[in-house]
């Protein structure tokens, strides 16, 4: 079983694990149907794919029709996708089919505020691991969605030495040293760095991306001429909406911010079942 299978079975199990009572109480078996799903506000949609598991996953016989594809903008009103056949099994995907498009459309479209604030700075925009458990994979691709990238995925696909590294460590130099000992040599090292101090044991441990966190704008435009070019720079820590900007004209490559995820507000839409 696949992963997004053991999610939405498990999102099922908890909504409807021991039946509908009461759609099972007004309708008889294999009364057929269709519904809608509306958006009910302007939003970047996400999740579509997902919504057409919930729904395939429940009953293989259901069609499913996405009217628009993940990224796309949505006008309040618009209907994003169409669904027919039992109308039992379509109440029983429903709520668990909006959750999931709710959730994931809030993060895209949060996202897409994030990217078009920056502006015209040539500057990436990635999330972090601050996910829902058991959700990042689809959570990360409503970032990409939204038009911005992911980070790690998890802890085995990059090496990132952080405060805590470093202090059991003994330091920078002791902590890159020791990975470097055993990760593979095609793997990049990152450092997180909090001073011009800890950026330039970074940069003489030869690493090749290097975390500014929580620095000032000021502080890290000083870094980003420092190390000028020598490694990837990144910033992180209390990015908003209102100083991303700012951020990004400090001449980083990479500005990564949990906030795309774990700030996110759902989106309205509703769904509407008919004969």
């Amino acid at each position: 079983m696949d992963y997004l299978t053991q999610l939405i079975s498990l999102a099922f199990l908890e909504d409807s694990g021991f039946g509908d009572l009461t759609a099972q109480s007004i309708f008889t078996p294999n009364l057929k149907g269709k519904g809608i799903i509306i958006a009910k506000q302007p939003m970047i949609i996400a999740g579509l794919e997902v919504a057409e598991k919930v729904f395939k996953t429940l009953d293989s016989d259901l069609s499913f029709e996405a009217l628009f594809k993940d990224g796309d903008s949505v006008s309040k009103g618009d209907t994003v996708l169409k669904v027919k056949g039992d109308i039992i099994n379509m109440l029983k995907a429903e709520r668990v089919a909006l959750n999931f498009i709710r959730h994931l459309s809030g993060i895209a479209t949060l996202t897409r505020t994030f990217v078009e604030a920056i502006g015209k700075f040539d500057v990436r925009l990635t999330d972090t691991r601050k996910t829902t458990p058991g959700m990042r994979m689809i959570e990360k691709d409503a970032v990409r969605a939204g038009g911005a990238f992911n980070h790690r995925m998890s802890l085995f696909d990059g090496i990132l030495i952080k405060d805590n590294h470093i202090a059991v460590a003994g330091g920078i130099k002791n902590a890159v040293k020791a990975v470097r000992k055993r990760a593979s040599h095609l793997l990049k090292i990152e450092v997180e760095t909090t001073c011009m101090k800890e950026v330039k044991e970074a940069l003489e441990a030869g690493v090749e991306v290097i975390m500014l966190d929580n620095m000032t704008p000021a502080g890290m435009k000083k870094a980003v001429n420092y190390i000028g070019g020598r490694a990837i720079v990144e910033a992180s820590g209390n990015v908003t909406l209102e100083n991303i900007k700012e951020i990004a004209a400090t001449g980083v490559d990479v500005i990564s911010s949990g906030a795309l995820t774990h700030q996110a507000k759902s989106m309205d839409l509703s769904m509407k079942i008919s004969l």
